[in-house]
């Protein structure tokens, strides 16, 4: 059969709260996030690898906060950061790696607590392995609520392959989506990258998405058995 040209045309992922799955794995930093605007802490810091959910909770808390949103790359040490906090109190930091602009990110929470905003911070990486030489910010940090949300159980990394494929407008049966889980590393990497190599090879071939599609795809990743 001949195969078709695919173009990586990108798809917008669902982030609603409704979109949002809940399970064990990630049941602490919803209960957190969901206590806005009663946080015992101006700081709130989510930690995850990447696709566990940091940015999809973020977003929800946007949409009930009317947070700006920055990443940590854009923090610049000569910003003033009091755009951010006005004229809602709130802002998501992302992305904020183990070595950052220290200065830039305690001014953006030393503005936060002296507006009394609300700062929800995002990172792959636990703030005791950030590296900071700035007191000031190691203390901040370390009274902040800090949690993980860690990799998936099987029912939520179900339910995560099932709206992957939504995002990408395809609808894959749950007999596939069974047989996949239990072949391929409980890690949303894992999950994000199955799903796009099947649609990449479902649209090329021209084929539904199906057990033996999956299997394909599988032996390509060499984690089939």
């Amino acid at each position: 059969m001949d195969s078709q040209l695919v173009l990586e045309l990108g798809h917008r992922p669902a982030l609603g709260r409704e979109d949002f799955f809940i399970s064990p794995c990630n049941e602490e930093a919803v209960f957190l996030v969901d206590k806005w605007p009663q946080w015992s802490s101006p700081l709130l810091i989510l930690v995850g690898n990447p696709g566990s959910g940091k940015s999809h909770l973020a977003s929800v808390w946007r949409a009930s906060s009317g947070a700006a949103v920055i990443n940590s790359k854009d923090l610049k040490r000569n910003d003033n950061p009091w755009h951010l906090m006005h004229p809602v109190s709130a802002c998501v930091v992302e992305d904020v790696p183990e070595k950052m602009d220290d200065q830039a990110l305690l001014h953006l929470i030393n503005v936060a607590i002296e507006v009394g905003g609300s700062l929800l911070i995002t990172s792959i990486a636990t703030p005791s392995n950030w590296s900071t030489e700035l007191p000031d910010l190691a203390s901040r940090v370390r009274a902040a609520p800090i949690v993980t949300l860690n990799e998936p159980d099987d029912g939520l990394l179900a339910a995560i392959m099932v709206k992957l494929f939504a995002d990408r407008q395809l609808s894959v049966s749950p007999e596939v989506i069974a047989y996949i889980i239990t072949r391929i590393e409980r890690t949303f990497d894992s999950a994000r990258a199955i799903v796009g190599s099947l649609d990449r090879e479902a649209l090329s071939q021209r084929r539904p998405i199906t057990i033996p599609l999956a299997r394909e795809v599988l032996q390509q990743f060499n984690v089939i058995r």
